[in-house]
Order: C-alpha cells, then sequence, then structure tokens
C-alpha cells in the first residue's frame, strides 16, 4: 500500500461512516486512527449520542465481525471469554468443548465497561494487549485484526465500578463524545424520521487494515521529534524535573510508556493523513490530550478542586519546550 492508497482508504471510510454518523469528526477520525494503529478506544458522553451505532458502523466498513457486549454488574468473565463445557458424543464418549465467546470477534464493543465489577473488567485485560484469552488454562488467539472499543457514562456514577488505572492504560486513545449542535440535531432528525435510514457501503476489509498499519509504522519519525514525546509523557510524572508546576501540584502518577508509543504511532498516522512523509512536533501535540486525558491521575488536592486532565495536558504542552 502506498501513502496515496492510504489516505484514500481512509477518507472512503470516514465518508462511508458518515452515511449514518451525523458530526462527530474528530471521534471517527480518532476510533480510524485507532484501529490503524492495533490500538483500544475508550468512548465518553451521555447516552444516546450515537456511539453504539458509531462502533457498528466502523465493523460494517472494514467488513468486520462485530459483537456487543453490555456490562452488568452480574457479567462475569466467562460471558466475555467463553468457557469449555462436558459434551457427549453419540457413542457415550465425555470431552470438552469450547463455547467461545464474544470477545472472538473482529470489533468489539464493551458497553458501559464501568457498571461491571473489577472481576469481570480483569477478563479484558489480556485480550486488549496480548490479543489472546485464557480459558480454563489453555490459551487461545483472537482474530486479526481485533479492536476493543468500550464506552461510558461521564454523569451516572451509582452502580458503576472506577476503571483501574492497568486496564486505562490499554486505551489507545479515550474520546471524548460531545452533545450535537442545532444544525446537527437537524440533521439527526432529518436521517432517522423521515424514509429509509441510511446504510453503510463496505469500503475496505481486515487486510486493509492492517496493510494500512503496517505502512504507518514505516513513517520516518526524527530523534527530536521521539524524545519530544518522551520528555512530554515524563512531564506528566510530578517527581520530575522537567514537570510543570500543575503537575507538580495536581497530579499524583502520570503516563507510562504505553503512552509515548502511543503519541508515536499516533503522530505517524498523522502525519500520513497530513500528506508528509515525517512525523512532527506538531502532530505529537495535537494527539496529546486523546493520548494522555486517561493515563493522567489526579491527586486528591486536583480532584477536590476539580480540575480536569484535559486543562492539566494542555498546561503541559504550553509549558514543555520545543
Amino acid at each position: 500500500m502506498t501513502p496515496d492508497e492510504f489516505r484514500a482508504t481512509f477518507v472512503r471510510i470516514e465518508q462511508s461512516v458518515h452515511r449514518v454518523i451525523v458530526g462527530m469528526d474528530d471521534v471517527v477520525r480518532g476510533c480510524l486512527m485507532a484501529m490503524v494503529a492495533g490500538g483500544n478506544v475508550l468512548l465518553e458522553g451521555v447516552p444516546g449520542l450515537g456511539k453504539t451505532l458509531l462502533v457498528k458502523s466502523l465493523g460494517d466498513a472494514f467488513r468486520l465481525d462485530f459483537a456487543r457486549i453490555q456490562f452488568t454488574p452480574d457479567l462475569m468473565p466467562a460471558d466475555i471469554t467463553g468457557t469449555k463445557l462436558v459434551q457427549e458424543d453419540e457413542h457415550g464418549r465425555k470431552t470438552f468443548v469450547l463455547h467461545k465467546g464474544p470477545v472472538f470477534h473482529q470489533i468489539v464493543l464493551a458497553d458501559e465497561v464501568n457498571r461491571a465489577t473489577p472481576k469481570t473488567q480483569s477478563a479484558m485485560l489480556e485480550a486488549m494487549q496480548e490479543r489472546q484469552v485464557t480459558i480454563v488454562g489453555e490459551t487461545f488467539q483472537l482474530p486479526k485484526p481485533f479492536f476493543v472499543v468500550a464506552t461510558q457514562n461521564p454523569l451516572e456514577m451509582d452502580g458503576t465500578y472506577p476503571l483501574p488505572e492497568a486496564q486505562l492504560d490499554r486505551f489507545l486513545f479515550k474520546l471524548l463524545v460531545q452533545f450535537p449542535s442545532l444544525p446537527q440535531l437537524r440533521e439527526i432528525l432529518a436521517r432517522t424520521t423521515a424514509g429509509a435510514a441510511p446504510t453503510i457501503e463496505p469500503v475496505a476489509g481486515g487486510d486493509d487494515l492492517l496493510a494500512m498499519g503496517a505502512l504507518a509504522r514505516q513513517v520516518l519519525i526524527k530523534g527530536s521529534v521521539t524524545d519530544y514525546a518522551i520528555r512530554l509523557v515524563l512531564a506528566t510524572h510530578p517527581e520530575q524535573a522537567e514537570a510543570p508546576d500543575i503537575t507538580k501540584r495536581y497530579v499524583r502518577y502520570g503516563a507510562s510508556p504505553r503512552g509515548a508509543q502511543a503519541l508515536i504511532l499516533g503522530a505517524k498516522i498523522r502525519a500520513l493523513l497530513e500528506g508528509r512523509e515525517n512525523a512532527s512536533v506538531d502532530d505529537v501535540q495535537a494527539l496529546a490530550g486523546a493520548v494522555l486525558r486517561h493515563r493522567v491521575i489526579l491527586n486528591f488536592e486536583g480532584e477536590a478542586e476539580g480540575v480536569s486532565t484535559d486543562a492539566v495536558v494542555a498546561d503541559i504542552v504550553s509549558a514543555l519546550p520545543r
């Protein structure tokens, strides 16, 4: 795949998704970039904004197998990964047979992921990072490509369990789904309340997605840009000398090395979309919010004063020398 083919395919996917999704340009692009990078996405927004429809549309556009898991307090790990059951054949012989769970699809929507218990949430960790699951001591590989897109409601906290830092760190991006504007609401109503609803046209396959990811990793990046991404991650840690005052005052713990990896991969993909052969500091800065907002853990003072991680990341980017 050439860079021109990369951009053309990416644009066709965006156009196909926007046949049913109104607005959310940054969210659609962010999800697609994460899929190209081989990463997972956390979508945060109030109910009814089309998060589930967006994820299903992405799967349809790429002809990927799609599964939706509704996370609830009584959901068990085996409901996600599957289990082995005893099955008897016609000769009376009993054997263990694997019954695969929904995680064995190519794109998995973990809806309201913070409503399940930590034990159930932990069943996703191996799948999200190693692209495999272990069932009754046996390891099974998940299909390629494989992505998890999780959603959570930022308002309703009753009956929810905060996502542990280890799980949050496995999301390449955290994207905020905003409420639509008046013109967008008007367009949504026009598409959904009059005549047949628009449908997604598949324009690419899983092999195309894997080829796009392979090309993105070949994009050149200068050592100075890599160093900037590293310094940006280090600046989220209050014990680091380069950390700005806002980090030292409000942050308990900063981003992990996965944050630096996400910045570099995202910067390479953004450079391709911009028609450039080299990733730049501007690419890294443009993705800092999506990459770091869920990896920066506030301390008690930050939470008490209502400081947002977006504000912390923005201040770090402003204070850090290029």
